[in-house]
């Protein structure tokens, strides 16, 4: 059988990549074109748009009702191929040395192409659990697709036991990964000539003593990290990324705004950061911003707060996925996944998927028919387990 499925695997993936859903576009089609493959075949699906309309989650169930299903788990969305240089057209999948090119085939179409490829033989099992299918969008510019799918489930009183995020990460199980909380923080000043600083609020300036406030912060974090810790570094990591005000040197700047994130090895570090720099903005900065002009301010946006996977003693899905893919240990990442979201909502949850990260987000993106191969014979031994 398994030939003849990594042949449709493959034709399916040609088919997802020449959808081009990049996260600031629509995945409508995609969706469209995956519910069709999962309706044909008796799933029972829901669909829910984000507020523009343009975008859509793909929620598909084979098998009984009931608590208790199994989650395979993919986002739509793809990054940018702008300013690469790839070898061939980015959205249509070429073949060459056992790989497949293509924006998206590894991070992380490969995998729903898998489990589209897989549903027929699903389907035409007596499963003794729900079989859910899960594609999301958005999960490229903060996971908000999984987000509102988490929060429709728990509307619907749908309680799945064990999700499979397929990430790429060579077929590895993957228990654990940092959060990711990215914010921008705006500062609101009163403009004025240089030549008299104390008639005006300096934007810039305060940015700056905010950042100083982060820098701080971050050091103190590295004394934070549990002994025994297996991410690396061990500790939670904030960094600022950009900082963009002022109009010249010798206006003072009225305008000014930071872009940072921090990457939470826990949960209660993130809430340490938050309340730290948020006491600070009250007690010190917006006091002296508005000692001069009353209508200064601070505002920080939420642009994402992903939660972190947590590696737990006792899991059903890293179990459930060592038995399928025979291996006995367990590993944690750097980079970010929607499984954190999952674990908060009660699901056991685990990445495992076909494909390197090393792959994700650059030109010329290629997964291997190997790898695609393995992740078959996961679902295949799935199929066992599941009926």
């Amino acid at each position: 059988m398994r030939s003849e499925t990594l042949e449709h695997t493959t034709r399916i993936l040609s088919d997802l990549v020449g959808f081009p859903t990049i996260s600031a576009d629509s995945n409508l089609e995609m969706i469209a074109y995956a519910s069709e493959l999962l309706s044909a075949l008796g799933a029972r699906l829901s669909m829910t748009l984000d507020d523009t309309g343009h975008k859509a989650n793909l929620f598909a169930t084979l098998g009984p009702e009931g608590d208790g299903g199994i989650v395979l788990s993919g986002h739509s969305d793809v990054v940018p191929v702008e300013g690469q240089d790839w070898a061939s057209d980015p959205f249509a999948v070429r073949e060459a040395d056992g790989k497949l090119f293509g924006r998206g085939t590894c991070d992380m179409k490969g995998f729903i192409a898998c489990t589209l490829a897989m549903a027929p033989h699903f389907a035409e099992l007596d499963l003794k659990r729900p079989l859910h299918f899960a594609f999301t969008y958005d999960e490229e510019v903060g996971c908000f697709g999984a987000r509102a799918l988490v929060e429709e489930l728990e509307r619907a009183e749908i309680r799945p036991s064990v999700a499979i995020i397929g990430e790429p990460t060579m077929m590895r199980i993957i228990e654990g990964h940092k959060g990711c909380f990215e914010y921008t923080t705006e500062f609101r000043g009163l403009a004025g000539h240089a030549s008299s600083p104390e008639r005006g609020v300096n934007a810039v300036e305060y940015a700056v003593r905010y950042i100083s406030r982060l820098m701080a912060l971050a050091e103190e974090l590295k004394t934070r990290a549990h002994k025994g810790n297996r991410f690396d570094p061990p500790w939670t990591t904030l960094q600022v990324g950009t900082i963009a005000g002022g109009a010249a040197r010798n206006v003072i700047a009225d305008h000014c705004s930071v872009e940072w994130e921090m990457r939470p090895v826990r949960n209660e570090d993130a809430d340490f950061v938050k309340d730290s720099i948020r006491a600070f903005v009250e007690a010190e900065l917006k006091p002296a911003m508005q000692a001069v002009f009353e209508g200064a301010d601070i505002v920080t946006h939420v642009i994402g707060e992903v939660d972190g996977l947590e590696p737990v003693s006792e899991s059903e899905a890293r179990q459930i996925v060592s038995e399928l893919t025979g291996l006995t240990e367990a590993e944690v990442v750097a980079f970010g996944t929607e499984a954190g979201l999952f674990q908060k909502a009660g699901i056991s949850s685990v990445i495992c998927g076909p494909g390197s990260i090393e792959q994700a987000h650059k030109a010329d993106e290629f997964v291997s028919l190997e790898q695609l191969d393995e992740c078959l014979g996961m679902l295949e031994r799935l199929c066992r387990k599941v009926s």
